[in-house]
């Protein structure tokens, strides 16, 4: 089965041990996400995330630098093996990969804030091949407020919905100018006033590249029934994320603050949830491989097939796994971008 996947951090990863001094390949490496991996997993195009750790590197180089470095081992890393991937920037690279034989690498942005609030940074970086854009990560800046609204209190440490502060003026100016220019905005890690004020003002087709349903888990990542309604009536798509802690919540299970012991199970339920409340060409695949801690059966890019077998047994037809995995996110390239 063909796999589309909407968001990994292996960049990061990569650049991570690259800071360390060790050698680093996309081509084989002990991450969930390399190049033997996915072929492994039958990949047709995974999306790779520049994700800018803002208060890491605060003080120590600016968001843009930090994206410029992620870009730039990117690029370094696809290029050494063009006969197995190819970097796309658009429907027909992705088709013409295919006839080559070869995966599709898609360049993606994770934190709105390394544009520092100018839409001239949002066309530079469209110029460099980023195709799908988060408004935020888990930070306010200049764009919009994230779904982590720290409570205080008998409730300290623990996360509520963000209801009050959506996009800022200029966060809907770069969701025009996103698609404009043909990209795919991304409300994955946004408030939910945020998420209602895209479904209110986009005109194409958009996506919550690695979020799942907040029926079935209460965590704020995930989105609620309304949500996930509106995405699907704009044409969009939601990626199955496999956090554990965004697929099963910790105390259903009397297990709170130890390992999370969720499985395939959890995975399917969210899938079958949200194909119940938006329709089965709402479901797609973000699995955050590389950005989450993986505690169940697939272990990597390679196990994919495990996930289609799964929902094959739990009575999903081939034609609605085939959407899962890989036609209704390149629905949503072919429309966008």
């Amino acid at each position: 089965m063909k796999v589309v996947d909407m968001h990994c951090d292996t960049i990061l990863e990569l650049y991570a041990k690259k800071q360390k001094g060790e050698a680093v390949s996309i081509a084989e490496n002990d991450l969930h996400i390399d190049l033997s991996k996915m072929e492994k997993g039958d990949y047709l195009v995974q999306n790779f995330a520049i994700f800018t750790p803002l208060e890491e590197i605060k003080g120590i180089m600016s968001p843009p630098e930090y994206a410029f470095r992620l870009a730039d081992l990117f690029f370094a890393e696809m290029r050494k093996y063009p006969e197995r991937i190819g970097i796309v920037k658009s429907f027909a690279d992705i088709e013409e990969n295919q006839k080559k034989g070869r995966m599709s690498a898609m360049l993606t942005m994770e934190e709105g804030a390394v544009c520092e609030g100018k839409p001239e940074y949002l066309r530079i970086f469209y110029e460099l091949g980023v195709r799908m854009f988060t408004f935020t990560w888990n930070y306010q800046n200049e764009l919009a407020w994230p779904n982590q609204v720290h409570m205080t209190g008998p409730h300290a440490g623990t996360f509520a919905p963000e209801t009050e502060h959506g996009l800022t003026e200029r966060g809907f100016e770069f969701l025009e100018e996103m698609e404009r220019l043909g990209m795919i905005a991304d409300v994955s890690h946004l408030g939910d006033k945020g998420i209602f004020d895209v479904i209110a003002h986009s005109r194409k087709p958009f996506v919550a590249s690695h979020s799942n349903a907040r029926a079935v888990c209460g965590h704020v990542r995930n989105l609620t029934d309304e949500m996930i309604r509106g995405i699907a009536e704009k044409g969009g798509v939601i990626g199955m994320n496999y956090c554990p802690s965004f697929l099963r919540d910790a105390d259903k299970w009397g297990n709170p603050g130890n390992e999370y012991q969720v499985s395939l199970d959890d995975v399917v339920n969210h899938i079958r949830h949200i194909k119940k409340v938006g329709g089965i060409d709402a479901v797609g695949l973000g699995s955050d491989f590389d950005g989450t801690p993986i505690s169940f059966e697939m272990k990597g890019a390679q196990d994919m097939g495990l996930l289609a077998d799964k929902l094959a047994a739990e009575k999903f037809t081939d034609s609605e796994i085939e959407k899962i995995f890989y036609k209704n996110v390149l629905r949503v390239y072919r429309d966008v971008l």
